[in-house]
């Protein structure tokens, strides 16, 4: 018997990890009329570590290409007119660096030890960044 709760489960689900503290789900979900719509959820750990705190959007299907449309175009509003010199690339790279490091201490059981050329090279690198919480990947 269908106690209600299937509905709201995801028929697909994708997950985008933005650094630490930040994780953004898109969950696709089946109504009662067999018909679909997206969640999309930002989760941020707390500061204090007393859990997450969620922000979602519903988004029907009506409304599909008029979202994308309009995230687009913002999205190249500050790319191209607002801050067309930046390296908007550095987060992907910095974010694959942030999660091979991060499977490896999984595999390995514990922080890994920087190299000291290592550890000079994040210096400059970081500039004004005194946290991986300062980062927005």
């Amino acid at each position: 018997m269908d106690n209600g709760r299937n509905r709201f489960e995801s028929v697909y689900s994708k997950k985008v990890r933005a650094g630490k503290r930040r994780t953004y789900f898109f969950d696709v979900r089946r109504t009662k009329g067999e018909d679909f719509y997206l969640t999309l959820t930002e989760s941020t750990k707390r500061f204090n570590g007393d859990g997450y705190e969620r922000h979602k959007i519903f988004l029907y299907k009506e409304d599909f290409n008029r979202f994308m449309e309009a995230l687009e175009d913002s999205i190249n509003h500050v790319k191209t007119e607002l801050m067309p010199d930046y390296d908007y690339d550095e987060f992907t790279r910095r974010h694959e660096e942030y999660e091979a490091r991060r499977a490896e201490e999984e595999a390995n059981g514990g922080p890994i030890e920087k190299s000291e050329s290592e550890s000079e090279s994040d210096k400059e690198a970081s500039n004004d960044i005194e946290s991986e919480d300062d980062i927005s990947w």
